[in-house]
């Protein structure tokens, strides 16, 4: 592991500078709104808005870095990023606050990708999975200390805008300084949403809810803190804390993954996540240790639906779908996480702070009835089970198919030029469940 982030280092650095901008800004955003006492409605529209960027940004990133290749279209987006964020001290109308967000999202997907493309090109078969977690390991610390900068700079002015464009100017440097070679542009995964909503049903249904719950937390758990009383250092530390959670559950989750029944661990993970959000969705008031303790149980289980449900999928689908998999999987998460933080935001302006962990107990609560666990009348393919690889709890770059060691690095290409057409008679998920 040494040698990886020593080889990877310049790439993992530029990650860690991104999501410490992506971090610290959306949570900024959430505070100084509430601050300003906007509606929630907004706020959760500004989150939504920075996910469909990302999702917009899988197209049009593609098409970019044809164009202009990876440096070049790194660094334009990297500048427009900045940009977009210094926009926001300058600007006080919310719609444009929206395309802003938008622009923000486009632009860091675009750094994905460039920066996804160089990790899969330049690690070896038998690396990859040290690489992704490498990579997953600096996102998700990028986002915990995004949020930690709250609790050195609490005042929710200009200087806290300038850190982000500062951090996404910074992220340029070990991009430029690197002396590995460009990789050669990658096609775009095909999709087959038809084929995928037949096959694997329960597994896109719980990346669906994982999509609408952390995307609403992301956006609206701040606020929540806020109202509860939290100072901006305390909320800071309590989503630092909660995003730390989502880091360290990957292992341990790993190893429970490899060992039990995946659709059994989806329906555990959402029972005990329905009853961890029923105190926060029930009690006005909370203590501080409760509040932080709770919070981090929740995150726990939150962020482990996700990662389960791309290994369940995975499960049911042979080698040469598991990259447009992929595509659909983030697709999926993406619609979610679009549509979470608006149901949310307009659920909390009319009925109060809590009704964000109401919404995530009953998100929660449907996928204990809508997955079920593995029978004999579901066969899986036959090299499965799949070993379980740690994923991210965010929407990151199609490509991140490719750093996927349980995906056979000869169909990479061949997948995303020459989609292969899906067969009738293969093993699917069960469409229902019937509760016992």
């Amino acid at each position: 592991m040494p040698s990886i982030w020593k080889s990877f280092r310049s790439l993992y650095f530029a990650t860690l500078l991104m999501l410490i901008g992506s971090g610290l800004l959306s949570t900024y955003l959430g505070l100084r709104l509430a601050a300003d006492k906007i509606d929630t409605i907004w706020i959760g529209a500004l989150m939504a808005a920075n996910y469909f960027g990302l999702a917009l940004g899988g197209k049009v990133g593609h098409r970019l870095i044809a164009r202009v290749g990876h440096m070049r279209a790194y660094v334009s987006c990297a500048g427009m990023v900045s940009a977009a964020a210094l926009g926001h001290g300058l600007l006080d109308w919310l719609p444009a606050w929206i395309v802003l967000r938008v622009i923000v999202g486009l632009g860091m997907m675009c750094q994905y990708m460039v920066i996804e493309s160089w990790l899969n090109e330049q690690a070896n078969a038998s690396q990859r999975g040290a690489v992704f977690s490498g990579y997953m390991i600096a996102s998700y610390l990028g986002l915990v200390l995004g949020q930690l900068a709250l609790v050195l700079h609490s005042a929710l002015g200009p200087e806290l805008l300038m850190l982000v464009a500062l951090c996404f100017a910074l992220c340029l440097v070990p991009v430029a300084m690197t002396r590995r070679t460009h990789p050669a542009p990658m096609h775009p995964a095909p999709l087959e949403p038809r084929f995928f909503i037949q096959r694997v049903p329960q597994s896109l249904t719980t990346v669906l809810v994982s999509g609408l719950v952390i995307g609403s937390f992301y956006g609206l758990a701040p606020l929540h803190a806020l109202r509860l009383g939290l100072s901006t250092q305390q909320v800071g530390l309590f989503m630092g804390s909660c995003v730390f959670a989502g880091l360290l559950v990957q292992w341990p989750l790993g190893w429970l993954s490899d060992r039990y029944d995946r659709g059994r661990l989806i329906r555990v993970c959402a029972l005990l996540l329905t009853l961890a959000a029923l105190p926060l969705a029930l009690m006005p008031a909370l203590p501080l240790e409760l509040l932080f303790s709770l919070g981090f149980v929740l995150s726990l289980l939150q962020f482990s639906l996700y990662p389960l449900a791309v290994a369940f999928s995975n499960d049911y689908i042979e080698s040469e779908h598991r990259v447009s998999l992929t595509a659909m999987l983030l697709v999926t998460f993406g619609i979610g996480a679009c549509v979470g933080p608006l149901v949310t935001g307009v659920l909390m302006s009319e009925l109060g702070p809590n009704t964000l962990y109401a919404f995530v107990s009953v998100c929660a609560f449907i996928l204990i009835f809508r997955v079920r666990e593995t029978t004999k009348n579901m066969p899986q393919i036959e090299d499965a089970p799949l070993q379980h690889v740690p994923m991210p709890g965010n929407l990151t770059s199609p490509l991140s198919a490719a750093l996927d060691p349980r995906i056979d690095e000869n169909m990479i290409q061949e997948q995303m030029q020459n989609p292969v057409a899906p067969e009738s008679e293969l093993p699917a998920e069960p469409e229902e469940h019937s509760p016992r």
